[in-house]
């Protein structure tokens, strides 16, 4: 089989993968049915591949234990459908130049795309680096059962390419996570006579200074550290001065600093008791002049600091952000992927790696 005709299979294979893939309920936890699914169809290819929990992946087979490892990475789980659709979010459904359901764009089509180029770039054995294709759990809840689960049975990772839906620009750096619980304390007492310490005052000063607040360290790509209080918790009856506030702190982290030393710094700017919820969801950036980023803005592509999460967060590699398909369609009713993304993914894929060298 020539290599453009072998292209134009592995192509196919992929659209007809993602099919089957939406017509199988795979929510955060509950991916063990497309797993099943996907490792079946590797199978019929004749794909050497490992599972362990929902987690797929597999070494190409040209593996030299002297060169430099890359990554192929995007996930199989997908949110709850929106109340809001109009198609069968697990039909699969092909209408004109549109794939239409669930997880068709967020990330299926990134899965897709990178196993047709793991296929291809597989059979090249003049690679100067080594390939691992995976495709992983719980990434829509950053759960302990996914991609961190995997990692530390694939070895050293040089670089990671995470597939999500980029339109094919190439995210150089990416937002953190912190959720906080904070406690403010008061004393309870009667709300008609001068009596207790009203928790909620309190909690509106420290409120109004993380409003005000200012990190010093502004990162040219992701900005500025973001806090942001999201809920709002206080009082039993309309006749008792609480003795007792909670609030809710999101924190977007910038890259400059660690969840722990942000958690460090509002903890000494502020009266409440602060709890993350974890830290572990740090940012993640690569600097500019990697050889895969400039690999990346020859072939075209925009670099540029994403505001969502992704598993990158729990990587200790060097890693970038790309694939088909566009971010805003994530999460919405009747979500979709044109055919030809998917296909210039693939494409494109292959390009990045083709006669690639760190």
């Amino acid at each position: 089989m020539t290599p453009n005709s072998f292209l134009s299979l592995i192509k196919e294979d992929a659209l007809l993968l993602l099919k089957s893939m939406i017509q199988t309920p795979s929510f955060s936890k509950e991916e063990d049915q497309v797993s099943t699914l996907i490792s079946d169809q590797l199978t019929s290819w004749g794909i050497a591949h490992e599972r362990k929990k929902n987690n797929l992946w597999s070494k190409d087979p040209h593996w030299d234990d002297n060169k430099p490892t890359i990554l192929f990475n995007s996930h199989i789980d997908t949110v709850q459908p929106s109340k809001d659709y109009t198609m069968d979010p697990f039909g699969g459904e092909e209408v004109e130049d549109k794939i239409i359901g669930l997880g068709s764009n967020d990330a299926g089509a990134s899965v897709v795309s990178q196993l047709a180029a793991f296929r291809y770039l597989s059979q090249l054995s003049d690679r100067t680096y080594n390939l691992i294709w995976s495709a992983t759990a719980e990434e829509e809840i950053s759960g302990k059962n996914g991609v961190e689960f995997l990692l530390p049975k694939l070895g050293n990772i040089d670089l990671a390419i995470v597939g999500e839906p980029t339109q094919l620009d190439i995210a150089v750096a990416e937002k953190g996570l912190m959720v906080i619980d904070a406690t403010v304390e008061g004393v309870a007492g009667h709300a008609a006579r001068d009596e207790g310490d009203n928790a909620i005052y309190k909690a509106i000063k420290d409120i109004d200074r993380i409003e005000k607040f200012v990190f010093d360290k502004e990162s040219d790509v992701l900005g500025p550290v973001k806090a942001t209080v999201t809920m709002v918790n206080a009082g039993t009856q309309h006749n008792v001065v609480p003795d007792r506030c909670t609030f809710v702190i999101d924190i977007r982290s910038n890259g400059l600093y660690a969840n722990k030393e942000i958690l460090e710094i509002l903890q000494n700017t502020l009266d409440a008791k602060l709890r993350p919820r974890s830290t572990r969801l740090n940012a993640s950036n690569i600097p500019l002049d990697h050889p895969m980023v400039k690999r990346c803005i020859a072939l075209g592509s925009t670099a540029y600091g994403s505001p969502t999460m992704s598993d990158q967060a729990l990587m200790s590699c060097p890693s970038i952000k790309l694939g088909p398909g566009d971010s805003a369609r994530s999460h919405t009713a009747n979500e979709f992927i044109y055919k030809d993304e998917i296909l210039n993914g693939i494409e494109y894929y292959i390009k990045m790696l083709e006669g690639f060298s760190f």
